[in-house]
């Protein structure tokens, strides 16, 4: 009963700090420049994927990244972004290009200002420093969807070798596609969200003190993808109504507002949980600059 008490308490600390520190408003922030930076970011792999000869490999790192959205979230976004990554471009890896990977490097300056708040640490290092490193962030995620999806053509070419050669009963293409996508999306999302929470913020955290959070990023996001899947089931003619043309813009904006919300609440939980293990007097933002293993003591 002590424990349970005790997880409650830093729930509500975390819960109390996140309207502290404008959560709500910073996850509209989040929400609203990661659906600025998606387009641009799209360019950017259209643009890598051409330059290393395979514009079909954009189309499949796009439909991974969207493979754990909800269907009518997805759906709703997939022919403005089938438009994007099909129209040829002469300014690939140019001028153009540069614009868009700058601007796709929002939605990773939106995350560090969330994360800077939740853990209560103010940022020293130059701005300047701080956008080369958002802009590496984004071109590593966009190589890194290219080989994902890479991955994912080469898994049917190897399902059929597999038939060949192994007298097993082998899945279908179709049922065997679907989970070669969920089984690289759910631990690219985890590496990504380790990533975030450990790098991209100011100071230090260890990897035990980042781990609640991302669980609970990665449980209670999937959660709201589906009660979100299926309140859109019932409900989606009602923004078609409402937003007419911009329902689709309107029903990504809602969705990434709720997964912003739990992914700032998550850094919250976990800066609560550290300020429950620290000894008297000692700040936040001061066992941060130490090493992880000290802020334990």
């Amino acid at each position: 009963m002590k424990t349970i008490r005790h997880i409650f308490m830093i729930g509500l600390d975390a819960f109390y700090t996140f309207l502290a520190d404008d959560g709500w408003a910073i996850a509209s922030h989040i929400a609203l420049s990661t659906l600025m930076a998606l387009f641009p970011f799209l360019i950017v792999l259209t643009s890598l994927a051409g330059f290393f000869g395979s514009k079909e490999l954009a189309d499949q790192a796009a439909e991974l990244m969207l493979q754990v959205w909800p269907v009518q979230v997805a759906s709703a976004l997939s022919g403005e972004i089938h438009d994007v990554l099909t129209t040829t471009r002469g300014d690939a890896l140019t001028v153009g290009a540069v614009l868009a990977v700058y601007f796709a490097s929002n939605g990773v300056e939106s995350l560090r200002v969330a994360l800077n708040r939740a853990y209560a640490v103010t940022e020293t290092r130059r701005w300047y420093w701080l956008r080369l490193e958002s802009i590496g962030y984004t071109l590593v995620a966009a190589a890194t969807a290219l080989i994902l999806a890479f991955l994912i053509v080469l898994g049917p070419l190897l399902l059929e070798a597999a038939r060949r050669y192994i007298p097993v009963v082998v899945e279908s293409n179709e049922r065997m596609l679907t989970v070669i996508r969920y089984g690289i999306a759910i631990p690219a999302m985890i590496v990504a969200l380790f990533i975030l929470h450990a790098w991209l913020p100011s100071g230090r955290r260890g990897f035990m003190q980042i781990l609640p959070g991302i669980i609970f990023t990665m449980i209670a996001s999937l959660i709201s993808g589906m009660v979100f899947g299926q309140y859109l089931a019932r409900f989606a003619n009602n923004y078609v109504t409402m937003y007419a043309g911009l329902a689709s813009v309107i029903i990504a904006l809602v969705f990434l507002y709720f997964i912003s919300a739990i992914f700032v609440y998550g850094g919250e939980l976990n800066a609560a949980i550290i300020k429950s293990r620290l000894p008297h007097g000692v700040s936040l933002q001061a066992a941060q600059l130490r090493a992880p293993g000290e802020t334990l003591a």
